[in-house]
């Protein structure tokens, strides 16, 4: 298990209600060893005026879901983790329904954390790949 202890989905969901993922309704529905999964409605808050999800809104979500990873690996008194760099590769639209974004480790390093965020349509097309770069500092 890589996370400082064991977390629940509720405590994940009790961060996430919080800020712009609250306001995105971004919500954690799984947690095991190695990796986060999270949902994010696509609706008229996440898409562009087109009709389908807005890229941004995307990586709203895999920034947030692996932020939060790397915090949660951290012992919280000591160190914190802040987003440093991400890209994502939009592979193919999502005009309804759900996205999914399961988030797994790809370094765990003293310095930085690097994660690969792939957010899945309700029927599991890959629809965006992302991968973030999170920053550990001193609190």
């Amino acid at each position: 298990m890589i996370w400082f202890q064991n977390y629940s989905t509720e405590q994940i969901n009790s961060i996430l209600d919080q800020y712009m993922t609250g306001l995105l309704e971004i919500k954690a529905i799984a947690i095991d060893d190695n990796s986060i999964t999270a949902t994010m409605p696509v609706n008229n808050k996440t898409r562009q005026p087109f009709g389908i999800l807005h890229g941004g809104a995307s990586v709203v979500l895999a920034e947030s879901i692996g932020s939060i990873a790397s915090n949660l690996i951290l012992d919280p008194n000591v160190q914190k983790g802040v987003g440093l760099e991400i890209n994502a590769n939009h592979l193919r639209p999502v005009a309804t329904g759900f996205v999914t974004a399961v988030c797994t480790a790809v370094h765990i390093g003293k310095q930085t954390h690097i994660w690969d965020v792939r957010i899945s349509d309700e029927s599991g097309n890959l629809n965006c790949i992302s991968r973030l770069t999170v920053a550990i500092i001193p609190k």
